[in-house]
């Protein structure tokens, strides 16, 4: 009895304290602690998200570069919507019938709910004059955040643009994005995002009965405050990077120029280029749709051509080809080969631009002698420590990709291309066994199936003032307070071959652009040794690419460059100047007062492919005297002959060409 006594009471005390224990829970819930109160769904308690500024962007010498503007995104909660004044809220907002419904319709389709983005972007004055009459359109509410803005309108295909998310994005981002939200979708807004971005905050807003906005709840006791986005400090020098710009206008090309000792990019320049700012605010689609409109702008502006465009390096390429020989000993400084105008591979018979006779290395680089290096390559291809030709010219190509041809260098921005270098199983695939050196001869003057980007000819030429090494091109320089940068930036990748064979080449390229009989005349600077190479580079579509590679100064290198001028016939006349006029900025921070005519001048030329034009099909119209030939399926020569001596031949004052208006020269008896 006893036994059943004590249990009676035990078990009637465990009722009791599991009464209290729910007790309390309920009171604590609804009386003590505010945070299921948070979580509930209120007409009175909204969760607004607070959005970051994205992180500004400094240039070198620490310019801001990007500022961020204040916008404002007009909510809608669908649920929450009661009748109202249609057309004060169209006419405050700037929109019409149309967009209203049809905004409206897709928020409620996202969600009856929760609030989704009914208007985005609104201005500051938009925004101004919505507040004051906010209360009378119930279910609608505002909420900030920032937009990028360039000052100076320049290095879009540097910077990138910020879009808004696509559901992609969302499932990727581990909940981070909402609908609505932004993020960079190319540039370096895209690379470095993560750090840009920032993080979100969260306001618990409360609002009256009349949607009027009441304060943070319990005194932002349970808000969290939005962290702006990391400060990025670029490797730009935005002082070259504008003239570059300005010197590339109306003209296809690019301008890389790198810190040889550093890997750091000072400029990048893809032109034609575009305005950031057309790629920021509620226009940003329309401006999107007329930049690729291949009407109105015919020469891909999206197209990062730094990295993204391919080109055969030309003449650019021999100082490479000089310092393989030098280190595989198939010639040294002072081998010499005699240039009757042109080069024998087999039958087939490859020009030079002029006759040079006996030339040794130095001079053959300076006069940019295509004889000279094809006997260089042809040399590294007949070693006799290779089985055949074709083993040869693997161990070439092996020792070219070391250079950077070929392969992606990994420069911190998105959609890098590696450019073309075959390896021996290409040609055996496309000529089987019936091919050698001759084949291929072409490569020995960066011609043929070799294809470069500016930013790896660039890379060339660091690699050279740096007698054997590069350190990976890269845009940013720092991030944050701590300066932090990725180790792979600031490790040195050598090339292969010994310092010492660097010293003729560099004379030869010294002797380039300061020697009387140099190519790149053009691109000397007034109490500066630059040594440079020019290129003429064939291009199948049209006329001549024009380039220069080159740095300066000869001892102790601050910058390393690459120009291309697409269809600008020979480097000397474009690119040498060109990169005369960036190295001379960089390096003096002005300009001597004898070149800056030539730099006005450059500016307004004008060098532009011409057009497709439609291929019209013309059914030719037979006189009886050619039925008989038609017959025979061929056409009668026709001679055409010379307007008679009596007739005056009259020009225009002036023809507008596609470089250069040029005075027409006037017949004389």
């Amino acid at each position: 009895m006893d036994n059943l006594f004590n249990r009676k009471y035990i078990i009637q005390g465990l009722f009791i304290v599991v009464g209290l224990i729910l007790l309390g829970t309920l009171f604590y819930i609804q009386v003590a602690s505010d945070k299921y109160f948070l979580s509930a769904e209120s007409n009175v308690l909204r969760k607004l998200y607070t959005f970051p500024a994205r992180g500004v962007i400094l240039d070198r010498n620490d310019k801001v570069l990007v500022q961020n503007e204040p916008v404002y995104d007009l909510m809608v909660i669908p649920n929450q919507v009661k009748e109202f004044d249609t057309l004060s809220l169209i006419n405050i907002i700037g929109i019409d019938m149309k967009r209203f419904k049809k905004s409206f319709n897709k928020a409620t389709v996202q969600s009856r709910y929760q609030p989704s983005i009914f208007e985005k972007q609104l201005s500051v004055q938009v925004y101004a004059s919505l507040s004051e009459q906010l209360s009378r359109f119930p279910g609608f509410f505002v909420q900030s955040r920032t937009v990028r803005y360039y000052p100076d309108s320049a290095a879009g295909h540097f910077f990138g643009y910020v879009k808004e998310v696509s559901k992609k994005d969302i499932e990727q981002s581990d909940g981070y994005y909402r609908p609505g939200d932004y993020i960079g979708k190319a540039g370096v807004e895209k690379q470095y995002n993560d750090v840009l971005r920032g993080e979100k905050g969260i306001i618990n807003m409360l609002y009256d009965a009349h949607n009027v906005p009441k304060g943070s709840y319990a005194e932002g006791k349970f808000d969290t405050l939005a962290r702006s986005g990391e400060k990025v400090v670029s490797s730009l020098d935005f002082r070259i990077q504008k003239l570059g710009e300005q010197l590339m206008k109306n003209k296809v090309g690019s301008i890389v120029a790198i810190e040889p000792a550093t890997g750091e990019i000072l400029a990048f320049v893809s032109s034609p280029g575009y305005d950031p700012n057309l790629m920021v605010g509620r226009q940003q689609g329309n401006n999107y749709m007329d930049l690729i409109n291949q009407e109105k702008n015919p020469n891909r502006v999206f197209t990062v051509r730094p990295i993204q465009g391919y080109y055969s390096p030309g003449s650019s390429f021999k100082p490479l080809d000089a310092l393989l020989g030098l280190q595989e000993g198939v010639i040294d400084p002072n081998t010499t080969f005699n240039c009757p105008g042109y080069y024998m591979a087999g039958n087939h018979k490859v020009k030079c631009e002029h006759v040079d006779g006996n030339i040794a290395l130095r001079k053959g680089l300076a006069r940019s002698c295509n004889t000279y290096a094809l006997y260089v390559f042809q040399r590294l291809m007949q070693q006799k420590k290779f089985k055949n030709q074709r083993v040869a010219y693997d161990e070439w190509q092996q020792r070219v990709s070391k250079f950077g041809l070929g392969q992606k260098l990994g420069v911190d921005l998105p959609a890098e291309r590696p450019g073309n270098l075959y390896t021996s199983d290409h040609y055996n695939k496309k000529y089987g066994n019936r091919w050698g050196y001759t084949t291929v001869i072409s490569l020995g003057i960066g011609q043929g199936e070799m294809d470069a980007t500016p930013l790896q000819m660039a890379n060339i030429m660091a690699i050279i003032a740096n007698r054997g090494y590069y350190v990976k091109p890269h845009l940013i320089k720092a991030i944050g307070e701590n300066k932090v940068i990725k180790k792979e930036y600031a490790r040195k990748n050598y090339v292969g071959v010994d310092a010492r064979h660097f010293e003729p080449v560099i004379d030869g390229m010294q002797d380039a652009v300061n020697a009387p009989w140099g190519t790149a005349r053009q691109s000397a600077i007034d109490n500066i040794l630059m040594c440079g190479k020019t290129g003429t580079v064939q291009n199948p579509r049209g006329k001549n690419h024009s380039v220069f590679i080159g740095f300066a100064p000869r001892d102790n290198p601050k910058i390393a460059i690459a120009v291309i001028v697409e269809n600008a016939g020979y480097g000397s006349t474009y690119a040498a100047p060109i990169a005369s006029y960036i190295a001379e900025k960089y390096l003096k921070d002005s300009i001597a007062v004898n070149k800056r005519a030539g730099v006005e001048w450059m500016k307004k030329q004008v060098i532009l492919p011409e057009p497709k034009k439609p291929k019209l099909k013309v059914k030719p119209i037979l006189t009886d005297s050619l039925k008989k030939d038609s017959a025979q399926k061929t056409l009668s020569p026709v001679k055409i002959l010379p307007a008679p001596a009596h007739v005056p031949i009259t020009a225009p004052a002036t023809v507008k060409t596609g470089i250069s208006t040029v005075k027409p020269i006037t017949p004389t008896k």
